[in-house]
């Protein structure tokens, strides 16, 4: 038993022993290679590794730039390599906008919408790359509300016959638990400095001014949103309002009829697109994913020996909207 537990601990400090001689090892290139660098400018580090997707023909160093864009857009969720998702977008669209050898983006999205100002600000990120490289936008399964949104800050707009686009508008939502309450014997005592600072209290009936008030805050976000696809579009902003922008969804097919995108097809054709768009037939098309880290290795060996198994629902599968929040969402998507 002595020597069953000797040999453990030998094999123990003999794979540590490994580790940090790589560890030193890794340091000390990393250090020989600023020194060898002198007083040379270093380039900036790309934020996200490029995976090859389909390789270019050879000599040319044209690149496409793939970005995805997937599940909910908040400012809430964490980040690969920023504070939040939207920080990831900003950093990603802003590497391929910087990237001289980036000829076009395909920003590939599939997504219910979400917070607000979150696809407010991806979208005008999306829009400030447009400016100087083409955007070519491809809508997976889901680019609804706050994905259409973003999307339209791309210069050509693709999606699959059986996408599930549109449901241009705002929602907000709260929930009115008074009647449990008074069943259970609870009441909610607040102290306000206004009349409307607690408007979307849920222990009380919602007056008619906070109704009239909150209304009118979610018409004249959803007069912006409508502002954007028209100007975008190029369709009158009557006509949306009178038409296909009342919140409904459409699949690609009827989005392309009512054009609010410019044609339909698979990833592949974004990808041709973007190469005609990008001038360079010849370009490779690379995905950018999150960096390498440390971290995640560990984890990921740490995973490996463990015997439980568990099984966590992404939240993006079922959001919670937020009491006080505005929304780019499908009706279908609110719980």
């Amino acid at each position: 038993m002595a020597n069953r537990k000797l040999g453990c601990l030998s094999i123990f400090l003999f794979v540590a022993l490994c580790a940090s001689v790589f560890m030193n090892f890794v340091l000390a290139a990393t250090a020989f290679r600023r020194l060898s660098g002198g007083g040379r400018e270093e380039e900036a580090t790309p934020y996200f590794r490029e995976t090859i997707v389909q390789r270019g023909s050879k000599g040319s160093n044209d690149k496409i730039a793939v970005i995805v864009l997937r599940g909910l857009i908040s400012s809430s969720l964490p980040g690969n390599v920023g504070d939040s998702m939207v920080d990831d977008m900003r950093m990603a669209l802003q590497q391929a906008r910087d990237d001289e050898h980036v000829r076009a983006v395909v920003l590939e999205i599939d997504s219910p919408g979400g917070e607000v100002t979150a696809s407010d600000v991806i979208y005008n990120w999306v829009a400030k790359t447009r400016a100087k490289k083409p955007v070519i936008v491809y809508m997976d399964s889901l680019a609804a509300s706050g994905g259409y949104y973003v999307a339209c800050g791309g210069k050509y707009l693709m999606a699959n016959e059986t996408t599930i686009t549109g449901s241009i508008g705002v929602i907000i939502q709260t929930l009115n638990y008074e009647q449990l309450f008074n069943k259970i014997g609870l009441a909610s005592v607040v102290f306000k400095s206004g009349k409307f600072k607690d408007m979307l209290n849920g222990a009380r009936p919602v007056t008619p001014e906070e109704r009239e008030f909150v209304q009118s805050f979610v018409m004249k976000t959803y007069d912006k949103f409508l502002g954007i696809v028209a100007r975008e579009r190029n369709v009158p902003a009557d006509l949306l309002r009178n038409t296909v922008a009342d919140g409904r969804i459409l699949s690609g097919k009827d989005a392309l009829d009512n054009k609010l995108i410019d044609g339909l097809g698979q990833i592949e054709d974004a990808f041709a697109k973007a190469k005609e768009l990008g001038n360079s037939r010849e370009a490779t098309i690379v995905k950018y994913g999150p960096p390498f880290s440390w971290s995640r290795v560990f984890r990921a060996l740490g995973s490996a020996g463990a015997s439980k198994i568990e099984l966590t629902l992404p939240k993006q599968l079922v959001p919670q909207l937020e009491t006080g929040r505005a929304y780019f969402l499908p009706s279908f998507y609110a719980p």
